[in-house]
């Protein structure tokens, strides 16, 4: 699956694609921000998550800018026990501050609809607010619940907040009499 938006485009990732992965990722700033990506961030982290299969209700893409074809970060779907699927991203520090996650997750939201998701979820470190901004802007609602969860790039666990996005459209009250 391949998505073109306003600047980006969104592909799916490649074993090739290894070396633009580690260069944004293995940054100690964007790793602990993530919870299942060791730190340090070796070539074969980077080329285990480049192989992995893609389920096609599942999908993950990697972020370019076309123009360059430099790798901006990553976005998918992944499974959840709590959703059809929770959102996850992350962006190269280069390209910080720029509306490109914002820009990738309203991509990634029209494809969760697309595929038929009724409910989706996505989560942030509390200490990572521009996440939680993302979040808010592509319509993402917070559940008020935070947790604690652990993330491979700090080596410990730290409180997240909660988020969910309904992607069905409201029920009307007769629909729900009947």
């Amino acid at each position: 699956m391949f998505h073109r938006s306003e600047r980006l485009l969104l592909r799916p990732i490649w074993p090739e694609d290894w070396q633009g992965i580690k260069a944004g990722i293995a940054d100690l700033e964007v790793l602990r921000n993530l919870a299942s990506a060791p730190h340090p961030y070796t070539d074969a982290d980077a080329r285990q998550f480049a192989s992995r299969s893609i389920p096609a209700m599942h999908p993950r893409f990697l972020i370019t800018c076309p123009e360059t074809c430099a790798v901006v970060g990553t976005i998918g779907l992944d499974a959840s026990d709590q959703s059809d699927g929770e959102v996850g991203y992350w962006i190269a520090r280069p390209y910080w501050g720029r509306g490109y996650a914002t820009e990738a997750g309203r991509a990634v939201v029209a494809m969760a609809r697309t595929l038929g998701f009724r409910r989706i979820t996505a989560a942030h470190f509390v200490d990572n607010p521009a996440s939680g901004a993302v979040l808010r802007k592509i319509g993402f609602v917070s559940t008020g619940t935070q947790r604690m969860q652990h993330s491979l790039g700090r080596g410990e666990a730290a409180l997240a907040n909660e988020f969910e996005m309904e992607l069905v459209e409201d029920v009307s009250p007769v629909q729900r009499a009947a």
